[in-house]
């Protein structure tokens, strides 16, 4: 099923990543107020917004291919979903919009950007079927908490054993010295 679905899932973020890319000019005014925003948080100084904005679409692209690939899947998922994110507010502003049926469109491509936002971030947590280290590290620790317990026990009863082992050979020494002087 995942050989299917992430080449799927990839191909809207690698054409949307290259349209980003190689027409960052067109994508500046809309991503603009964005860029403004985060750019003093983020460190991007003077850098101009067709920079961040072609950046952006590179780095959805190439995430988009490995995804596709299957190699490193869930960073490059988690690579994707932060991409998306800031193109998907950016470019689809419905609320912006001029006109209700531009609006409508608007809202439609910002909700089928989003979803594809969600399907990056359930393959970013995706661990392929295998346990992922949180569960392991919780299953380590319970298996070891069982088996201390389990130890707990074998050293009560050996104890014990070794206890009542030690009693009758005192008893039975005492009867043995006790034949010995005759009484």
């Amino acid at each position: 099923m995942r050989r299917l679905a992430r080449p799927l899932i990839a191909a809207a973020f690698v054409d949307q990543g290259v349209q980003l890319a190689r027409r960052a000019p067109a994508h500046a005014d809309a991503w603009s107020p964005l860029v403004e925003r985060v750019r003093s948080p983020l460190g991007l100084g003077d850098t101009p917004t067709a920079t961040v904005v072609r950046a952006d679409g590179a780095a959805m692209a190439v995430s988009a291919l490995l995804f596709g690939l299957g190699r490193l899947p869930r960073l490059s998922a988690a690579v994707m979903a932060a991409s998306l994110a800031p193109a998907a507010l950016s470019e689809h502003a419905f609320w912006k919009a001029d006109g209700v049926d531009e609006r409508k469109r608007q809202r439609t491509l910002l909700l089928k950007d989003l979803g594809l936002v969600g399907a990056a971030l359930v393959s970013a947590v995706d661990t392929d079927g295998k346990p992922g280290l949180s569960w392991r590290s919780r299953r380590a620790a319970k298996d070891a908490g069982r088996a201390g317990r389990a130890a707990g026990k074998l050293a009560r009863r050996e104890a014990r054993h070794a206890a009542r082992t030690a009693d009758r050979s005192v008893r039975l020494a005492g009867h043995r010295v006790g034949d010995k002087i005759g009484v």
